[in-house]
């Protein structure tokens, strides 16, 4: 092989390593920021994978909202009408969460079936809730929709 060509072939190659690279650490920075979405159900089931980070999404159930007295530490119950899981989350919660509202959490799921958040988003007005959990609500039966765009919740 003459010099010219060691020398393209050289430069050609050191350009396919350099563009693999380049594809190598674009897909593995898009792998690390996917963020599944998960139902109450699904994560009961255990089909949330665990300690990988993830969002789920459901109406936090009626008196399930445990804040501690000491601590920005706060504990609730969000449900998708079939299935109910814990959620934990260390922090000051939106303005507009409320006992009945639904929300997003993202965290990760532990051992013992609980979602430690380390976000918790609230719907921002009365008439939106995010695409997931209407969803989730719509296939489980807990949503019902009535004149005027407003939302009513099964219980």
């Amino acid at each position: 092989m003459n010099p010219v060509r060691k020398k393209r072939l050289f430069i050609v190659l050191a350009i396919l390593a350099g563009v693999g690279i380049a594809v190598a650490l674009a897909l593995s920075a898009l792998q690390q920021n996917i963020n599944l979405f998960y139902t109450p159900s699904q994560i009961a089931a255990g089909e949330a994978p665990e300690g990988t980070r993830i969002r789920a999404g459901g109406l936090v159930e009626e008196g399930s909202v445990k804040r501690t007295n000491d601590s920005l530490s706060v504990a609730f119950r969000v449900t998708d009408g079939a299935q109910a899981i814990t959620i934990t989350y260390q922090g000051i919660l939106p303005d507009l969460f409320r006992e009945g509202q639904g929300i997003v959490a993202l965290g990760r799921v532990n051992a013992d079936g609980v979602l430690v958040a380390d976000e918790v988003l609230a719907k921002h007005d009365e008439n939106y809730m995010p695409p997931e959990v209407t969803q989730a609500l719509e296939k489980s039966g807990m949503m019902k929709h009535y004149e005027g765009g407003k939302q009513e919740y099964a219980k």
